[in-house]
């Protein structure tokens, strides 16, 4: 079931706003950038092509009439020079001086280099970045040539007008295009980054409308196959954890107060009696009732307070060079004096990391629920084994039915008339020692001997053993 989808409020909106802007001015910002550095590049290599194209020409031309001069006996030279609109070629003494041209509108040397032997050459440089906006007018070509009448340099020049007028005019059309294509572009990425966040912003105003009354709403999940489906797949996996530790808690709770409302009453019912009796008979009747009870919802107290300090992480462990075998006899010793049941054991040399205070707190939650059920006895056995201790606690009681087994170790669970709260158990002794042993990277099962006798296992990893124990 989902959630049906509230109006944004304005506030919303304009956050709402600020990330589609935000995103489109960086796309486009970006793209400004990309176009910006495309077009420069354009330019450049549009000017190398038609420039390298003109050098060639004017290589090509200058051949020809270096061919033409030294094939030609006239002492005419300036006959002898050709040109066009395209092409200017002139003649130059070994001083440098102009002594013929092709076009009487250039009557100063277009070549300033000096004076070339024959064979040598000169050819315009290819431009670079640093002249995109210096075009040269012309591009030129010149040899040294020997003829009867000494020796001479041969220039051929091209103007550049065409290609700087190409260049140019990509260029206009470039500044004049991108900010149009910039433009359209950016309504473009408006409407698609739009339509990318409005899942998302479905996904938000779903989350919004659930409240703890109905955790058990969804998010539609877009089948896109992409981040928004993710998304949407993480936020409900949050909205079950959720859901799972709202539920919890409200059973703990509802548990916790069952289990002091009994207690509570009967210490309420006590006092009232008692306060109705004047001779005091009464409440030397109740006294020990009334203690029992005290002593019950203490104990109740202290281990709610520990279960909340596990769920909060806040249970501080002072991990130590711990015998097990030295916890687990003190606890005999201690359960021997108050048990009616024969108590049995078998217990090796094992040493173990652990918080000493809370290992003897689970054997001792663990003994007294065996004590509890036992019939007549309990058998507890200590060995080693794989690199872990292993402790066995069995009892004559009632078995654990099979399907049951892992229920017991939650919180307030009781299975069956033998674990009643009469009893003195509150169903949370065996949950604190498994939240324990977890701490201490060991583990607590409840299992089933081969003669039909209920055990507890308790495997905590070894710090060293003795070579007796390992045997």
């Amino acid at each position: 079931m989902t959630a049906r989808t509230p109006r944004p409020v304005p506030r919303q909106r304009a956050r709402a706003w600020g990330v589609r802007t935000q995103a489109t001015a960086a796309a486009v910002l970006t793209l400004a950038v990309v176009l910006a550095a495309a077009g420069a590049l354009l330019l450049v290599l549009l000017k190398s092509s038609l420039i390298d194209n003109a050098r060639d020409l004017a290589v090509q031309r200058l051949e020809t009439a270096v061919q033409q001069l030294s094939e030609d006996d006239s002492s005419d030279l300036t006959a002898q020079l050709t040109g066009s609109g395209t092409q200017i070629t002139q003649l130059l003494r070994a001083d440098g001086s102009l002594a013929a041209t092709s076009d009487d509108e250039f009557r100063e040397p277009l070549y300033a280099g000096g004076h070339l032997s024959p064979g040598q050459r000169f050819i315009s440089a290819k431009p670079g970045l640093a002249s995109l906006t210096d075009l040269e007018d012309h591009v030129v070509a010149a040899s040294g040539v020997s003829l009867p009448h000494g020796e001479w340099t041969v220039v051929v020049a091209i103007p550049t007008e065409v290609q700087r007028e190409a260049v140019s005019t990509v260029g206009w059309f470039l500044l004049g295009g991108v900010p149009v294509l910039l433009t359209l572009a950016g309504g473009l990425i408006w409407v698609l980054v739009g339509r990318s966040l409005r899942p998302v912003e479905r996904i938000r105003a779903t989350v919004a409308g659930i409240s703890r009354e109905h955790l058990s709403e969804r998010v539609e999940v877009p089948p896109t196959r992409d981040e928004i489906e993710r998304l949407a797949t993480t936020m409900n996996s949050m909205l079950t954890r959720l859901e799972s530790a709202d539920r919890a808690q409200r059973r703990f709770v509802t548990n916790a107060s069952h289990e002091l409302r009994s207690p509570l009453s009967t210490l309420g019912t006590g006092l009232e009696v008692a306060a109705a009796d004047g001779s005091g008979k009464t409440w030397r009747e109740t006294i020990g009732i009334l203690q029992t009870q005290v002593r019950r919802m203490g104990h109740l107290v202290e281990d709610l307070l520990t279960l909340s300090k596990l769920d909060d992480a806040g249970l501080g462990f002072t991990m130590l060079d711990t015998d097990l075998d030295d916890v687990l006899h003190e606890e005999l010793l201690r359960i021997r004096a108050v048990s009616q049941h024969t108590v049995t054991a078998s217990l090796v040399p094992a040493r173990v990391t652990a918080d000493t205070n809370r290992l003897t707190q689970v054997f001792r939650n663990v003994l007294n629920n065996a004590d509890r059920h036992a019939e007549s006895r309990i058998d507890v056995a200590l060995h080693c084994k794989d690199g872990y201790a292993v402790v066995r606690i069995d009892n004559d009681g009632d078995t654990i039915p099979a399907d049951q087994r892992e229920n017991i170790f939650d919180r307030f669970v009781r299975l069956d008339a033998s674990r009643t709260r009469e009893s003195g158990g509150s169903g949370l002794g065996l949950a604190i020692s498994r939240e324990i042993l977890q701490a201490h990277g060991g583990t607590i099962s409840a299992l089933e001997t081969d003669d039909g006798r209920t055990r507890f296992e308790v495997m905590l990893p070894l710090q060293s053993v003795t070579a007796e124990a390992q045997q």
